[in-house]
């Protein structure tokens, strides 16, 4: 009998292979310094996989319970009062993921019903937008305010219909290396006020805020945190993304809805880590130095390609650094990266993957959460254009 496999209707359709996977294989092929990837080169803190195996050691190592094993919410809950955030109950407010893209699909699988809207502002991580379409819901595209990647409130405002269920914030955000501002949130908080329009705030890089900058959560805003889903990663924080554990905190309804979703899609996060990570938070100093950790190696990077012909743009947050090339090459940003990459040595990734409509700018992004050395056979190989 000749095999036959059935036909498949795609639940996604237009989803190929990311340009991450494209960019970091020609960087391989090639030899080029990988700033591409959205992930250090360097390891984490040794007391951190200390904590871990002593936790293994101590019989850690069978399912924990669903939303997270205790001493690890509490000890989230602890870290966001001490930011100066609202004050979440750990037994009803805070569940811990298997990192914050899962966290974020959960979120938008609890509360998106087909028809729904949800508003995404781009550039946005590419996440995003699948998760809205699995969910049966339409994706709502406002743009950033180009050159700046400013929140534009009249658009957001324009946006709003009575089948708008929820709107997804990023910052410091990726890719454009921006922070929202205090007024930023305030303005937001005033325009969702009237509504019953719910909020996921993506917040994965909210220790990595520059120059004496407070990171301004949707936590510290009562209007906005009522109605919020605040996205967090463990990954990004300690240097451990391979790890995929992140934490969710909303309040106590809207996280009851979060949990009969994730206890299905994932049911609960590998135990050892939880209770290694519970034990490292006990001592705030990694996650408080971090800002200082990555202005260092944001300065490195930018000193680095002063007087370049790649054009700087500002980097408050994140480990991001965005360049405009339109003094160096008359290529789309697409055909810039892969030039980059096999005549330079250098992988970026082009922002316009980061746009529903592919917007070119002129503008592509690169990684500094790398080694020094790292950092300086880049920038030797840059100012080369």
């Amino acid at each position: 009998m000749t095999e036959r496999t059935p036909t498949l209707a795609s639940r996604l359709p237009q989803v190929g292979t990311t340009i991450f996977s494209v960019m970091s294989a020609l960087a391989a092929e090639h030899g080029a310094v990988n700033l591409g990837q959205g992930f250090p080169d360097f390891d984490c803190d040794p007391a951190l996989i200390d904590a871990v195996h002593q936790a293994m050691r101590a019989g850690h190592n069978q399912y924990p319970p669903m939303p997270g094993v205790p001493v690890l919410r509490q000890a989230v809950a602890t870290k966001i009062i001490a930011t100066g955030a609202r004050q979440y109950c750990p037994e009803a407010e805070i569940t811990i993921t298997a990192g914050a893209t899962q966290a974020i699909l959960t979120a938008i699988l609890a509360i998106v019903h087909p028809g729904d809207e949800v508003i995404v502002l781009d550039p946005c991580y590419d996440s995003y937008v699948p998760n809205i379409e699995l969910a049966g819901g339409k994706a709502v595209r406002v743009p950033l305010t180009p050159g700046t990647f400013r929140p534009d409130f009249g658009k957001i405002s324009a946006a709003l219909t009575p089948r708008t269920r929820a709107l997804i914030i990023n910052s410091p955000h990726n890719p454009s290396a921006t922070v929202w501002s205090a007024q930023d949130m305030r303005t937001l908080q005033e325009l969702l006020a009237p509504t019953d329009v719910l909020l996921i705030s993506d917040e994965v890089y909210e220790h990595m805020v520059f120059d004496g900058a407070a990171h301004q959560s949707a936590a510290r805003f009562p209007g906005l945190a009522a109605r919020a889903f605040i996205v967090s990663s463990f990954g990004k924080t300690f240097h451990v993304t391979g790890w995929k554990v992140g934490t969710v905190a909303a309040p106590a309804p809207l996280m009851a809805e979060f949990r009969k979703v994730h206890q299905f899609n994932v049911f609960t996060v590998n135990t050892p880590m939880q209770h290694g990570i519970a034990a490292y938070l006990q001592d705030p100093a990694p996650w408080q130095q971090l800002p200082t950790f990555y202005q260092a190696k944001r300065d490195l990077f930018r000193q680095g390609l002063e007087g370049s012909r790649l054009r700087l743009l500002p980097s408050t947050g994140s480990y991001f650094q965005c360049v405009d090339i339109s003094a160096v090459s008359d290529l789309s940003e697409a055909d810039f990266c892969q030039w980059l990459t096999r005549e330079i040595g250098v992988a970026a990734i082009p922002l316009s993957a980061f746009y529903g409509d592919g917007f070119d700018q002129r503008v592509v992004r690169f990684c500094f959460a790398k080694k020094d050395d790292t950092l300086r056979e880049a920038i030797a190989r840059l100012r080369k254009l």
